[in-house]
């Protein structure tokens, strides 16, 4: 059965998502804040320490904007789907704890030859005054998909600058990482089985995409924003390659006014998130 393009701009049923305390500040342990110095994030890891507020990380809102589609997109083989890109823009900075009404759509389902990459958009608003708070935008790619003769999509004309970075940060990763960030609902066996993996093509089991863009979306955040998530307004990225838990990730960054241009790679050399950019308020 091949993909369902009926469901392309179809909004799936309106989703009520909240989250508590604990869902942030776990989730920032899951991409990593704290590793390597407990004391350098409290912010964002802690509710309870002296003269520090606790405060969310950005790339949460992608969390807090996640909302079922509806309609399902058809008959394939799950091992073969990926996160291919993932894209927010926040209206505000988000509280510890909150609540939004979600709607999401399928925005296109194109061609790209050995796969379909599916394209889809999230809205979430205050569920008292119907403001936008996140706009937040994904695509999949599911291997063994492609072929049906459909448009290939839009292209992204970024171009990596013809000079130095104008910072480079190197993270961490635990080799326990994705069993952390499971936790905060991506329950994905790619992530933690064995087997499954294996279907999937992987000698092990890989980390999450989203975690991977936590953790990028945190070096981002120190580096460009001063920490502050008030200032962080949007950040878009291609994931390239696969992750494996205990890995190193360098975040290399290009600043240009309330710009930065960024991608992510492993020690050897390999691109993980390409294509990436963030905006940010000046301070």
């Amino acid at each position: 059965m091949p993909l369902d393009h009926g469901v392309v701009g179809v909004p799936g049923p309106s989703h009520e998502r909240s989250w508590t305390s604990a869902e942030t500040l776990l989730y920032a342990v899951g991409v990593g804040a704290g590793l390597g110095d407990p004391l350098r994030e409290l912010p964002f890891t802690t509710e309870n320490s002296a003269g520090v507020r606790q405060r969310v990380l950005p790339t949460f809102a992608v969390l807090a904007a996640q909302a079922p589609i509806g309609r399902s997109l058809g008959d394939f083989n799950p091992a073969m789907l990926v996160h291919a890109e993932q894209a927010f823009e926040l209206r505000r900075e988000l509280p510890p704890e909150g609540r939004v009404r979600v709607t999401g759509t399928v925005t296109g389902i194109y061609d790209k030859g050995s796969g379909a990459l599916v394209t889809s958009e999230t809205n979430a608003v205050d569920p008292e005054t119907g403001d936008r708070l996140i706009t937040s935008r994904s695509s999949v790619f599911i291997r063994g998909e492609g072929g049906f003769g459909g448009e290939r999509g839009p292209r992204d004309e970024w171009a990596e600058p013809d000079r130095a970075p104008d910072h480079k940060v190197t993270c961490p990763t635990r080799p326990e990482q994705a069993l952390l960030y499971r936790l905060s609902g991506d329950r994905n066996p790619l992530h933690s089985d064995p087997a499954f993996a294996a279907r999937a093509g992987f000698e092990r089991p890989i980390l999450h995409g989203l975690c991977t863009y936590g953790i990028t979306g945190r070096a981002l955040l120190h580096t460009v924003a001063d920490s502050d998530p008030a200032r962080f307004t949007a950040m878009s990225g291609r994931f390239s390659s696969p992750v494996f838990p205990g890995e190193p990730l360098t975040v290399s960054i290009w600043v240009d006014g309330g710009t930065a241009l960024f991608k992510t790679v492993k020690d050897d050399g390999t691109v993980v998130i390409d294509r990436g950019r963030a905006t940010f308020r000046d301070g």
